[in-house]
Order: structure tokens, then C-alpha cells, then sequence
């Protein structure tokens, strides 16, 4: 059985650093609306799982698929393959620091669409790894009142100012704080000793205080919903999304 068998595909276009881009969106259940966003190697059945647990909490959720394959197990090989295609990619930073990745803006606009069918405070966002920061960056748009950091891992934490960097401009952070400051919040999860994190997790603190909510889990572990799921993990997000998006 395919891992999107019941999941609706749809397309989503807007421009990334300047030009036109289509991706893929896979879309399920009804509620206010999350964004998924999958980690590497791609939408994997791991992400799918996860999507399905939001869509039996009562969320509207959209699966955007922006590179690796769509729908088999996590497995090492994949990884090996795609990675080498997402580090030439234009769409997606990987050392550069103070800036935004391209892809936000598609994602914002996702966001925005959604919002505006549905209705309701706004939507949710989830990254996760090397998409991790990605929901912080979706941020910057009113659209996105639930934004959740699992594991943020870009930039690579190849250097100790790369490993203090969260994947936004210094305008777009400017923004988030101020939202913050206004009363949104922030959810970030990871395992304590995931060394993939760096020390980003302490720079939010710094930047947004205690608009930034923590969760950190003890043992070995990366992947804090899916190839590694911790149920303490999985619950603080529905309890955030619950509480932002209801």
C-alpha cells in the first residue's frame, strides 16, 4: 500500500528567488490547516504517518514536496542520493548565514492560501532537520500563528558561528521578534544531544525569550516525530497547535 494512498495531490506555484516554481502538495483531513514540511531524503512514510496523526487530531493538513522521493521508508540510500542534488539546489541554504532560505516565500505563499480558504487565527508549521527553520521563516507572514522547529539543522553546525545561526535575515528575525513581542510563540523540540542542532536553540532563547517554548528530550535520537518518534514530542505539538490554532 502506497504511504499517500487517500491523500488528494494538488499543485502550488509562486516564485522562489525570482522564479516561477511548482511543487507538488498532497493534501488530507479537516480543521484548521498545518503545513508539514518533510525532512531529508524526501516526503518519506515516516512524515506521512506523522501527517496522519494530525488529520485524526482534526487538522487540515498539506504535505508540500519539495525534493527527494514521495512515499517509501526512510533508508539510508535515498539519503545518499539526494543530498548531493539539495546542496547545488537554489531553492535551499546549507552554510550561508543571516540569510532566509529561498523556498520561504513559496511556503509563506502555501500558508497564505490556506489561511484564506479555511479561515479561522491562521495555520501551523512544522519543519523539520534541514527544514527545520523553515516554519520560523514562514513566520514572517500573518498567516502562520503555529510555527514548530523539530531538530532546525541548517545551516550545517560545520562552525561555531554556523551552529548559532537560525536560517533567517536579519530583517525576517526582526519581524518574528516582533510577533513575539505581540504574543506568538514559537515550539522547538530536539533531542538534547543531537549535536545537528548546534547551538541555535540557546540564539532563539536570546532572541525571543519566552516566546520560545522548549522541548528536549533525553537519549540518542534525531528525528523527533518520525524515524525516531517520541510520544512526548508528538504530544507537545498537538498540544501547541491546539492551543494556537483552536
Amino acid at each position: 500500500m502506497d504511504a499517500l494512498d487517500g491523500w488528494t495531490r494538488s499543485e502550488h506555484t509562486d516564485d522562489v528567488a525570482g522564479v516561477p516554481t511548482t511543487h507538488p502538495v498532497w493534501r488530507r483531513g479537516t480543521g484548521p490547516g498545518v503545513v508539514v514540511i518533510h525532512e531529508l531524503p524526501g516526503l518519506t512514510a515516516g512524515v506521512v504517518r506523522f501527517g496522519e496523526e494530525l488529520v485524526a487530531a482534526g487538522y487540515t493538513v498539506l504535505l508540500p514536496h519539495l525534493f527527494g522521493p514521495a512515499g517509501p521508508e526512510f533508508n539510508n540510500a535515498d539519503v545518499a542520493r539526494v543530498f548531493p542534488r539539495v546542496c547545488i539546489s537554489r531553492e535551499l541554504t546549507k552554510l550561508a548565514r543571516g540569510v532566509t532560505t529561498p523556498v520561504a516565500g513559496w511556503l509563506r505563499s502555501l500558508a497564505r492560501e490556506l489561511h484564506a480558504e479555511l479561515g479561522g487565527p491562521g495555520v501551523g508549521a512544522r519543519g523539520m532537520c534541514f527544514t527545520g527553520g523553515f516554519a520560523l521563516a514562514m513566520m514572517v507572514d500573518e498567516s502562520v500563528v503555529a510555527p514548530v522547529l523539530c531538530q532546525p539543522s541548517t545551516p550545517f553546525a560545520v562552525s561555531p558561528a554556523r551552529s548559532r545561526d537560525v536560517n533567517l535575515s536579519p530583517g525576517d528575525l526582526d519581524i518574528v521578534k516582533g510577533r513575539c513581542s505581540a504574543g506568538q510563540q514559537v515550539l522547538g523540540v530536539r533531542f538534547r544531544s543531537d549535536p545537528a542542532i548546534g547551538k541555535r536553540f540557546e540564539t532563539l532563547t536570546t532572541e525571543l525569550g519566552d516566546a520560545f517554548l522548549r522541548v528536549e528530550l533525553e537519549g540518542k535520537g534525531h528525528s523527533t516525530v518520525t524515524e525516531h518518534r517520541s510520544q512526548v514530542a508528538v504530544d507537545a505539538v498537538l498540544e501547541f497547535f491546539g492551543s494556537r490554532l483552536r
